[in-house]
């Protein structure tokens, strides 16, 4: 049987431990990043080669997998000079974890398409600890055989994977994420600051209550450390500014009011305007405190 080979394009936060994923199941990797000492470090950590572009990293991939920051950052590895679009193989598989937008993907795919190769929109949820421990969420979007084709290599980093439909369709179930979470954390700044405003032992509270009907996960991984006004401990707010940026245009564009999504995201450019770009996003609570009274 003949060795999967692989590129990775994309080495921060996530991408880095999402190749090392694939790299420690055996797939041959060679990976890039745009600071090449990233991709050395990642070299002397896991077995595999770098390249010096996106296009040498896919030249002899049969997967191509990305992971970077924004819709600008994704259409000049993949369409730019140095892209890997330049070198991806007839029959070859372009996979993106890029939280990016859904029209970003259509291009992709029918890019990818032109030249006879596949393509999957695969944006991911879990945070750096759900890459790091190969338990991140993938929504996907394209066909099914080419979803079936990948499915295997995937569940190296992900649990809980799914098609949700054609291309596009993985970014725009990850706008659905992104528009809870918001919501979700909001709630837990404002009920925070109201039991310690109250003079609740706040971490009692969130013990009790994350057991019921308020209960989710970023109860119970991030009220300890927003009581401690601890906030570097997950996704940067200046990321989820991008993501519901996205969100809200998308939202026009199929005519979906987004009125709390939209507020929370004048709350994250409040947090900005603070210095709290790079922040957890669970620094609503931080934002709140600031407030005069």
């Amino acid at each position: 049987m003949s060795t999967l080979n692989a590129a990775f394009i994309g080495l921060g936060t996530m991408g880095y431990p999402m190749a090392g994923h694939l790299a420690e199941a055996g797939i041959a990797m060679t990976v890039y990043n745009r600071t090449a000492q990233r991709a050395q470090q990642w070299t002397r950590d896991y077995p595999g080669s770098h390249a010096p572009s996106p296009a040498d990293a896919a030249r002899h991939a049969d997967l191509v997998f990305i992971c970077v920051g924004d819709d600008n950052d994704l259409r000049q590895v993949t369409l730019g000079d140095d892209g890997v679009m330049q070198t991806l193989a007839k029959g070859a598989v372009l996979v993106d974890h890029t939280t990016a937008s859904a029209e970003v993907a259509r291009e992709l795919d029918a890019a990818s398409r032109k030249q006879g190769s596949y393509f999957l929109d695969a944006p991911v949820s879990g945070g750096q600890q759900g890459a790091q421990n190969g338990q991140l969420s993938i929504m996907c979007g394209g066909d099914e055989a080419t979803y079936q084709r990948v499915l295997p290599t995937l569940q190296h980093y992900g649990k809980a994977i799914n098609l949700m439909g054609p291309a596009g369709s993985g970014q725009l179930t990850k706008m659905v994420n992104q528009i809870c979470v918001a919501g979700l954390v909001e709630g837990l700044a404002e009920g925070l600051a109201f039991a310690l405003n109250a003079g609740l032992d706040a971490n009692k509270v969130f013990e009790t209550i994350s057991q019921g009907a308020a209960g989710s996960w970023q109860m119970v991984n991030r009220h300890e450390t927003m009581i401690d006004d601890q906030y570097e401990h997950g996704f940067a707010v200046d990321w989820m500014r991008k993501d519901l940026d996205i969100c809200l245009r998308e939202a026009v564009r199929n005519g979906t009011p987004l009125p709390i999504t939209e507020q929370i995201n004048d709350f994250y450019r409040e947090i900005q305007s603070m210095g709290g770009g790079r922040w957890d996003t669970s620094s609503l609570l931080r934002r709140l405190q600031k407030i005069p009274t």
